[in-house]
């Protein structure tokens, strides 16, 4: 957002909220732009051999480590399960490329 602000010639002094900014400069939100790379990333892992070594990373099971007190951090693999309800795919699609890529991909203003 700084270099957003940078460009249209605005500081954080003028008090002018970031979704203005973003829609005159037509930037789509760092939150939509986190999903796409999470799930771009997905669709490369899953579209790996299975005895890849990206891919014997998602069978590990760290059974004897103790968790903090709170709540659970949230695992990889539940982030990218809410983006993919969020977004209503499913993960047998990433096998294909050209299907994965179109609805994934967010299209700046």
């Amino acid at each position: 957002m700084r270099m957003i602000r940078l460009i249209c010639g605005h500081t954080r002094l003028d008090r002018i909220r970031n979704k203005v900014i973003r829609d005159k400069i037509g930037v789509a939100s760092i939150k939509d732009k986190m999903r796409e790379a999470r799930l771009h990333w997905f669709g490369h892992i899953k579209r790996r051999p299975m005895d890849a070594p990206v891919r014997r990373g998602e069978t590990i099971v760290c059974s004897d480590h103790r968790r903090c007190r709170g709540r659970p951090k949230k695992s990889w693999r539940e982030v990218i399960r809410h983006d993919l309800k969020h977004l209503g795919l499913v993960e047998d699609m990433s096998h294909d490329r050209k299907l994965w890529n179109a609805p994934i991909k967010v299209t700046d203003f």
